[in-house]
């Protein structure tokens, strides 16, 4: 078990969910139960996954809730492509959230994969 706000793939997935969160605000109206609502739910998933897992006694659970954070990241990902192709972002703002995506797919793949190690290592 560790406090999953030391790490540093939280607190950028936390500060990334609360920038989405924002920039959906501006988002039109008639999407409120639409994209507005799957991207903020993706994207709020990332971090509360990260929490999850840190909160599991088992290295294999840990893993488990890493890779769904993982997933949700993907998830938010198309849905971000998906958003700017219908100009609900701009150029700009997609790029600044894409690369913020990439630093953390790559946080997080490295931490899955230190995870893995542990349980290889125990078996």
């Amino acid at each position: 078990m560790q406090d999953y706000k030391q790490l540093i793939v939280w607190q950028n997935s936390h500060t990334f969910a609360l920038l989405l969160y924002k920039e959906t605000k501006l988002f039109p109206r008639e999407e409120l139960y639409g994209i507005t609502s799957q991207i903020r739910r993706s994207a709020l998933s990332i971090p509360a996954n990260i929490a999850e897992g840190c909160g599991r006694l088992s290295d294999k659970e840990n893993r488990q809730f890493f890779q769904v954070s993982l997933g949700s990241l993907h998830e938010t990902e198309y849905y971000l492509l998906f958003c700017k192709d219908l100009n609900y972002i701009n150029d700009k703002v997609y790029t600044e959230l894409n690369n913020i995506i990439n630093e953390i797919k790559k946080m997080l793949i490295k931490l899955i994969k230190i995870n893995l190690n542990r349980v290889e290592y125990k078996a």
